[in-house]
């Protein structure tokens, strides 16, 4: 198949998977074609059966804000047309499915039909989707779509819920290449970095994210003194965003910032997850946990919030430990659980492992295979 994939090219998580998704696809023998801003932030080497488009946006004295979709519109009827392409598959409501649309009616009007799935990630219908400027388009484009996928059944029923949804949406849940980890663990390379982050055998606990409000680092930083005052350890943070001056002066004032590793963006997350004891996600809410299921597939339990899609991925009791939004007692009480009982956090560790499992992309990627397939059927 012929496959236009259209994403965000930052560290977030639907700009992640969309990439990681058309990376396997090409791995199978499809053609896939990016197109975007700029180049997605895992799309740095050369691979096989992978192309790039990048939409330019002109400079206009008369636009106060450039007309990114329009541009988008128009990238993807050339791309189209000139790559001949079997369907296009857009991650993230907002602007792309309303640009795909745009797209499928253009080329329609010449005589060519282009099938597009829409899958909803999270903040393009739980944040930005109920903004009421934005929600009749969403929902237009969203029944307009051939196909519609959510990454969690918390997440199709908030759809559900927020907009007058006429169309089935399917669940395909986020996904992780298993294949990576265990590359990792055979370099045999984590025990020489734990030294390095934790020279004197302290525990290591690790939050990644983009650092937003809704991630509650607050929470991250709070759980971490509540655990170092009782067991020896370090705290790494994997990530940048709006929040982060502001946490790095949380941690001076409450005097643990020698305790605290500010690491940045990673582009391989796989690389730094396996250091971890515990993975910390106190997020306000996750429309599925893309951070906990990586965090899982380095055999590292998860302490996080029982809020939206995440306990479909960590399973309380088994792969970690979930609490109430803001219960910073309860989380850190978990985490000592964990990090005073070696023989059990070697256990929720393998369990952890094993859960991770059910989510590798051998076991999704056949999901969207099919309804690509289905689609293109219909289409002829």
């Amino acid at each position: 198949m012929k496959i236009g994939i259209v994403c965000y090219p930052t560290f977030g998580g639907s700009g992640v998977v969309a990439t990681e998704l058309g990376l396997a696809l090409a791995a199978e023998g499809h053609q896939v074609h990016f197109i975007s801003y700029s180049q997605p932030a895992r799309l740095e080497y050369f691979s096989e059966n992978v192309f790039y488009h990048e939409v330019s946006v002109s400079n206009y004295p008369l636009f106060e804000y450039q007309p990114y979709e329009l541009a988008l519109t128009s990238k993807l009827v050339d791309v189209v047309k000139y790559e001949k392409l079997d369907l296009l598959h857009v991650h993230y409501a907002i602007p792309h499915a309303s640009a795909a649309f745009m797209a499928r009616s253009i080329l329609l009007a010449q005589g060519l039909y282009i099938p597009f799935i829409t899958t909803l990630h999270g903040t393009d219908i739980t944040l930005l989707g109920k903004d009421p400027s934005f929600e009749p388009v969403i929902t237009y484009t969203i029944n307009q779509s051939d196909a519609v996928t959510a990454v969690s059944e918390s997440l199709k029923q908030d759809t559900y819920k927020y907009f007058p949804i006429t169309r089935e949406i399917q669940v395909i849940p986020n996904f992780i290449s298993l294949a990576d980890y265990d590359r990792i663990n055979r370099e045999g390379k984590v025990n020489c970095h734990r030294k390095t982050y934790a020279p004197s055998g302290e525990k290591i606990l690790l939050h990644m994210s983009n650092f937003r409000k809704v991630k509650r680092l607050d929470d991250v930083i709070q759980i971490f003194f509540r655990v170092q005052n009782e067991v020896p350890s370090k705290l790494l943070l994997v990530g940048d965003g709006p929040e982060r001056n502001r946490i790095e002066q949380l941690c001076r004032d409450m005097g643990i910032f020698g305790n605290v590793k500010f690491l940045g963006k990673i582009t391989a997350p796989e690389q730094i997850l396996s250091l971890a004891d515990v993975f910390l996600l106190p997020s306000e809410t996750e429309s599925f946990g893309l951070a906990a299921l990586e965090a899982m597939a380095s055999s590292v339990p998860v302490i996080s919030t029982n809020t939206g899609g995440l306990p479909e991925v960590n399973k309380n009791g088994v792969s970690g430990f979930t609490a109430h939004v803001g219960d910073v007692d309860e989380m850190a009480s978990k985490a000592l659980l964990l990090l005073k009982n070696p023989e059990m956090l070697r256990t929720f560790k393998e369990q952890a492992r094993k859960a991770a499992s059910a989510f590798d992309i051998s076991v999704v990627l056949p999901a969207y295979e099919s309804l690509y397939n289905n689609l293109i059927v219909k289409s002829v």
